[in-house]
């Protein structure tokens, strides 16, 4: 079975696509990806990139409509457009490092997608943030405080170090054997390179 580093961040927007069909393409390929969440915006800002400015309307526009076509085609929706930029960015990626150590952070990290995506709730905020937490049965102030630990933050720093020595520079992105495939539309050309 081929192991392929799956570098993103929660914040990003294509991100929703691959969240929301990985499992599936995992199954169907036979492959494991190993997840990683990073802080792309720390990546993006030292290379002073801001991925959609409000003044470029129209590429903004057709991000959102981009979205929303490519997510029908895979057989599922989104609604966009969706609040964005984060507000709570490093904190709803801590948590998902932090779940991802404890067994509920694939879980988490999709259904965060899911209600951003599809009902417009804003990762890592109230009242979400606190719904998400009961639907999976954690406690939402405990598991705050652990993510807010320095322990979690190393982990958040770590990775991020490891996706820019990588060359990693936006989310979401895969590394077979140093190779980097960048974006939804690489995921199996990710896989297919696993394989040879």
């Amino acid at each position: 079975m081929s192991n392929i580093d799956f570098y993103f961040s929660i914040g990003s927007t294509y991100t929703y696509l691959t969240i929301t069909r990985i499992l599936d393409v995992e199954k169907k390929h036979d492959v494991k990806f190993n997840w990683k969440p990073f802080s792309v915006r720390a990546i993006m800002k030292e290379m002073n990139n801001i991925p959609f400015p409000k003044e470029k309307v129209n590429k903004v526009n057709y991000m959102w409509r981009d979205i929303e076509r490519r997510a029908k085609g895979y057989g599922f929706f989104a609604k966009t457009p969706v609040p964005y930029p984060l507000t709570q960015f490093d904190l709803a990626n801590k948590l998902a490092i932090l779940g991802l150590e404890e067994g509920w952070g694939v879980d988490y990290v999709r259904l965060t997608y899911k209600r951003w995506f599809q009902e417009g709730k804003e990762p890592a905020v109230d009242p979400n943030i606190s719904e998400i937490c009961n639907e999976l049965n954690i406690d939402k102030n405990k598991v705050i405080e652990k993510a807010n630990s320095d322990k979690i933050e190393k982990k958040y720093l770590a990775n991020t170090e490891k996706a820019r020595n990588n060359k990693v520079f936006g989310s979401p992105s895969f590394i077979v054997s140093n190779e980097i495939f960048w974006g939804d539309d690489r995921m199996e050309d990710a896989i297919t390179w696993s394989k040879k």
